[in-house]
């Protein structure tokens, strides 16, 4: 037993000298993120509407984060597995598909408003997306940055409110399958976030917050190539 106790002591005391007095040990070296090679074909993708999400925040009255989504968004990615950098995407949203879940009476307490809903008044009010005016969201991206193994950052032109600005967001592959179960092609899933100023646009900024932030995931299949024509 005595032994033992001894050996443990000299090992610390080993331990210790490796590092300089007052100095902490060093830590462990950060492991790299394997590579990630895709094994989708390139080609066309497009997006699969009933496995996506767009949803968008912003501060509302300095204290909570407000959070409402979009239902209909169509998208259609170009993918070069071999250079991500020559891919693109492009994407049209309805605004009339907001939907903000307002549990309460709004004709109740909006009465005067002219609207029959909250979401009706997100989406048709002048003062919000205005989408009797403006009735399509679009984004066209025009670069693709890789940052990392399974990350990208992806900048492109936004149309809101008829005017275009350029936004950057951060996306992330969630991973690919061979053959999607239902269209038995090749599918692949993206995360992306962004933020931009809706006071950018136009768009006028009163107690709720001027940033917007934007957040993304989704599934891509493939479009299958048309066959060819019987001889």
């Amino acid at each position: 037993m005595k032994i033992a106790y001894i050996a443990a002591l000299s090992a610390l005391a080993l331990l210790a000298a490796c590092n300089k007095p007052g100095e902490a040990p060093a830590a462990p070296a950060a492991q790299a993120e394997a590579p990630v090679t895709l094994k989708a074909p390139a080609g066309v993708y497009v997006l699969d509407p009933t496995h996506a999400t767009l949803q968008w925040s912003l501060l509302h009255n300095t204290i909570s984060h407000y959070t409402a989504r979009f239902d209909k968004v169509e998208a259609e990615l170009s993918l070069d597995p071999a250079n991500l950098e020559n891919s693109r995407i492009t994407a049209t949203i309805a605004p009339t598909s907001v939907s903000a879940a307002y549990p309460a009476d709004y004709q109740a307490s909006h009465g005067g408003s002219g609207f029959t809903s909250w979401d009706d008044d997100i989406a048709n009010s002048p003062n919000f997306l205005n989408a009797k005016s403006f009735p399509t969201i679009s984004f066209a991206s025009t670069a693709v940055e890789k940052t990392g193994a399974r990350t990208a950052k992806v900048t492109g032109n936004l149309t809101f409110l008829g005017q275009t600005h350029p936004v950057t967001l951060d996306a992330t592959f969630n991973g690919e399958i061979e053959r999607h179960p239902f269209a038995q092609v090749p599918a692949v899933g993206f995360a992306a976030e962004g933020k931009f100023k809706r006071s950018d646009f136009g768009m006028a900024v009163g107690p709720v917050g001027d940033e917007v932030t934007i957040r993304f995931d989704g599934e891509f299949i493939q479009r299958a190539a048309p066959a060819a024509p019987a001889n």
